[in-house]
């Protein structure tokens, strides 16, 4: 089947969006190529359609474990074969999936870029039939880019491996200089770039400066009918807004990262299916969450760079129809702002603390956990050793740049089983031991492939099924995987943090102090573009484009500025035609000033007064007490 019959036959669209079909065109032509797509413009299609095209595998990289594994059920639903490898998952269960990548009948590989650091992962890789690598979020990749991700920098090493296959590298939000990082980063040979212009002509950008910010959210709730997102800075402000929203009539709910997985689907699908309408949210939400007909995306705090700005605000109107972007930020907050990310850079010395703390916190020695996953709980981490979160954060994104460690958002991975023995062995030894025959029969009956793979098991269901108690089934799974009946990886559902190196003492870790300047130095640029869009009244659609580098952009006319600019020419055109009609009566005779505002057609009667002493006051009009005369 050619590219348009894959797009009917699996995903049922008649025909592509602006410039998919080009992208789509370049890469089967097995060009290296950049591809800039707006938030919600079908960035996922440019790469899975001519993967579907070409014989061979798929790979894609990106660092959001949500989203790889949202989009390989996706595939899945289409019976399309995908699998994704991610932090937390076991080196057996690892090799199982890799080698199916390579013998079975697998279309794509999602990886973790930090998976690509993995000597066994890039063995493997050397044995598959690649078609093509796709690189989501790209500008990850770049040191100039608000989200600069580490791992990023190891992408290039699949091209040593594959050096004839072409790259895809796909993103929402890229300046110029990103642009060329990217194309520089990934060894683009010949590269081709499609950029789709990042104006959003139905998004109307407003920005208030009130100081009630609770009564202005509910104002806009109020007045914009459908369906909203809300974006605050933290967890604790997601609920109390929401609160907020729900006491005033509103069917509001909270999104965090820390909420329970079904609780967090749970929410999702109510928001989507407009059972609630309004969802305050930390920026853990709305990846991957295709909502077309949000009405109004309103941030109650200014965010850390434009390019997170312009991704978060791009989640309303994706139908094309009319819908807002609100940001409300007074002095105060711009002061915080600053106050936040600009004090809270850390220096070479506490980065080197931070790194030392993970390994008291983890219990390792020195030359230990090369290659080990440890869940990681960031708050609780720094509250042990009283650190600041955000300046810990950055610690962390500069160790891993150094390939010390790697980090992964949160991950949910259900419990999974896989028999260590064959089949007659496993039914000599349930024979052998009774005890143990109910529970092993309730996986096999229930999880089919057990011998050859990972499945992934609920404790909970296996308990109602052989009557015992949810920790007996866990103990029994523990017991089994002592007596290497099987392995059992339980459920987590935690960021995880891996060693890319064996923990090494203070004398031998090197950090690179040029680039924490150079990283500071974009933070301050980037905080500063930010402060100057909330502040600068000029078309924000214009400040938008031109900080994406289109520099010939026009005015929006429905932002806040243009709408204040219209009513301004609106209210200096009423003022003229009042003005062009007293000079018009009086040139003809004078007027007593009662049969002055009486022959005015246009405007109230203060308007009309109003207009008559500014032109006296002006010396344009004049009166002899009684009288008015030119």
């Amino acid at each position: 089947m050619n590219e348009a019959e894959i797009l009917k036959h699996y995903w049922g669209y008649d025909s592509f969006r602006p410039l998919q079909d080009d992208i789509i065109r370049s890469v089967l032509d097995g060009n290296d190529t950049l591809a800039l797509l707006p938030t919600g413009g079908g960035k996922s299609l440019c790469f899975q359609v001519p993967a579907m095209v070409m014989e061979g595998i798929c790979i894609v990289i990106s660092p959001l474990i949500a989203l790889m594994k949202d989009q390989v059920e996706q595939l899945k639903s289409k019976n399309i074969e995908a699998v994704a490898i991610f932090s937390g998952m076991g080196k057996r269960e690892i090799d199982i999936l890799l080698d199916n990548c390579i013998y079975g009948n697998i279309k794509f590989l999602y990886l973790s870029p930090e998976r690509l650091l993995s000597e066994l992962v890039r063995e493997r890789i050397s044995y598959m039939n690649v078609n093509l690598i796709a690189v989501d979020e790209a500008h990850c990749i770049s040191q100039w880019g608000y989200d600069f991700r580490p791992p990023y920098l190891k992408i290039s090493a699949i091209r040593d491996i594959h050096p004839a296959v072409p790259v895809l590298a796909l993103t929402a939000t890229a300046t110029r200089s990103v642009r060329e990082d990217i194309t520089e980063k990934l060894n683009f040979k010949d590269p081709q770039i499609y950029v789709q212009s990042f104006a959003r002509k139905n998004l109307s950008y407003i920005v208030q400066t009130d100081e009630d910010k609770h009564k202005k959210l509910l104002k806009i709730v109020n007045n914009v009918p459908g369906s909203g997102l809300v974006y605050v800075r933290n967890r604790r402000e997601t609920t109390e807004i929401a609160l907020f929203l729900k006491r005033n009539g509103i069917a509001a709910d909270f999104y965090h990262a820390g909420i329970e997985r079904e609780e967090r689907f749970k929410k999702q699908a109510d928001w989507k299916q407009n059972i609630l309408r309004v969802m305050v949210a930390t920026n853990a939400f709305g990846m991957g969450i295709d909502k077309p007909d949000v009405r109004f995306v309103v941030h109650l705090d200014l965010p850390e760079s434009l390019e997170a700005y312009y991704q978060e605000a791009g989640r309303a109107g994706r139908d094309g129809k009319r819908a807002y972007a609100v940001l409300l930020a007074n002095r105060s907050d711009q002061m915080a702002l600053e106050a936040r990310y600009l004090n809270s850079f850390p220096s070479v010395d506490e980065i080197k603390k931070v790194y030392h703390y993970l390994g008291n916190y983890f219990q390792l020695a020195f030359g230990a956990g090369e290659g080990l996953s440890f869940n990681f709980d960031l708050a609780e981490f720094c509250k042990r050793f009283s650190l600041s979160v955000i300046k810990t954060l950055s610690a962390l994104k500069f160790l891993e740049r150094e390939g010390y460690i790697a980090l992964s958002e949160n991950v949910f991975l259900p419990s999974r089983v896989f028999f260590l023995m064959g089949n007659e062995d496993v039914y000599r030894f349930q024979i052998e031991q009774a005890g143990y025959d109910p529970l092993i029969k309730a996986i096999l009956r229930s999880y089919g492939g057990a011998f050859e793979q990972y499945v992934k098991v609920n404790e909970a269901d296996i308990a109602k099924k052989i009557r015992a108690s949810y920790n007996d089934v866990v103990r029994l799974l523990g017991n089994l995987q002592e007596q290497e009946i099987l392995s059992y990886l339980p459920k987590s559902d935690e960021p995880q943090l891996t060693y890319v190196r064996a923990r090494v003492d203070f004398l031998h870790l090197d950090i690179d102090a040029r680039f924490v300047e150079l990283r500071k130095k974009i933070q301050t640029d980037q905080i500063k573009a930010v402060l100057a869009y909330a502040g600068r009244q000029q078309c924000r659609n214009i400040q938008l484009l031109t900080y994406f580098d289109e520099p010939h952009a026009v005015k929006c006319g429905v932002c806040d500025v243009c709408l204040e600019d219209k009513k301004n020419d609106d209210a200096e055109q009423f003022t003229d035609q009042i003005d062009f009609e007293i000079a018009t009566l009086l040139q003809s005779q004078s007027y007593a000033l009662p049969g002055l505002v009486n022959s005015i057609k246009k405007g109230s009667e203060s308007d009309k007064i109003e207009r008559i002493r500014e032109l006296l006051d002006a010396g344009k009009i004049k009166t002899d007490g009684k009288n008015y005369y030119l």
